[in-house]
């Protein structure tokens, strides 16, 4: 499973939740691959995504949240995500 920080640099908002979805993100889905996106820099792909808002966060190439999910959030969906595929 690939997940994707979409954030600006100097985003207060964006530096703030990411340890923390990342943490979530690593001890929920083994071997989960976190990737963070700097907008500025991959803007055309963010676009060809959906992402309107920073900061988001896609899962395998599919925009799930155009805004930060609490950490208890994350970890429902990256769950049900796992479930169906055990």
């Amino acid at each position: 499973m690939k997940l994707e920080l979409f954030h600006a640099p100097g985003c207060a908002q964006c530096s703030a939740a990411q340890s923390a979805l990342r943490e979530v993100a690593l001890q929920t889905v083994e071997g989960v691959e976190w990737r963070e996106v700097n907008v500025l820099d991959e803007l055309d792909y963010a676009v060809t995504l959906g992402v309107l808002t920073l900061p988001a966060l896609a899962l395998d190439g599919e925009l799930v949240f155009a805004a930060l999910p609490t950490p208890q959030r994350l970890r429902e969906v990256l769950l049900g995500r796992t479930a169906g595929t055990s």
